[in-house]
């Protein structure tokens, strides 16, 4: 199966208001075959550390059976404890028997130490259907991605891509989320 490149983003929530906002831009995204959520995971994380975690998803039913849970075993998360434990280290062991470079220990990205303790985060990860002919151009051309990123706002200054007021606004709007509430 042709796969368009993957992205696996971290949203943060110091506190979360979810009614089904992001769910619904996410559901526009898939209709308009822009991207497709391939696994999304709530993450809440208690002011121990404590982490607790739900799967979400607007996956087919065949698409969930298809991917099964890809964010736990990409991030070595185990959902449904040690059998995810070890259905996650089963992949990746096949993936790397298959000659599939895998994450080393330097390389990982730890991204539930990332997660402030008492929040929650949105793991999701997203297909880009947009991207398949950039991508195939680029390979057709010779090249390859050697890194990519999103940029914040308040760095979009030094471009001369916004002004440090606008640049302002959008970081607090970024941010606004997590004083809402």
């Amino acid at each position: 199966m042709a796969i368009g490149p993957v992205q696996l983003i971290v949203l943060g929530f110091d506190n979360p208001q979810f009614h089904g906002e992001i769910t619904a831009e996410l559901e526009r995204l898939r209709q308009s075959d822009t991207v497709r959520v391939i696994d999304a995971l709530a993450v809440h994380k208690d002011a121990e550390g404590e982490i607790e975690v739900a799967h979400l998803s607007n996956l087919t039913d065949e698409e969930a059976r298809e991917f099964g849970s890809a964010v736990g075993a990409l991030i070595g998360l185990g959902i449904d404890g040690d059998e995810g434990f070890v259905a996650g280290a089963e992949a990746g062991a096949e993936a790397a028997a298959d000659g599939v470079h895998v994450f080393s220990d330097e390389e990982a990205w730890d991204v539930l130490e990332e997660i402030p303790n008492n929040s929650a985060a949105a793991l999701l990860l997203i297909e880009h259907h947009w991207a398949v002919p950039l991508r195939n151009a680029v390979v057709k051309a010779g090249g390859y991605r050697i890194s990519d990123g999103f940029i914040s706002p308040l760095d979009l200054v030094g471009l001369g891509l916004l002004t440090a007021e606008e640049a302002r606004q959008a970081h607090e709007l970024e941010r606004a989320g997590s004083a809402a509430g």
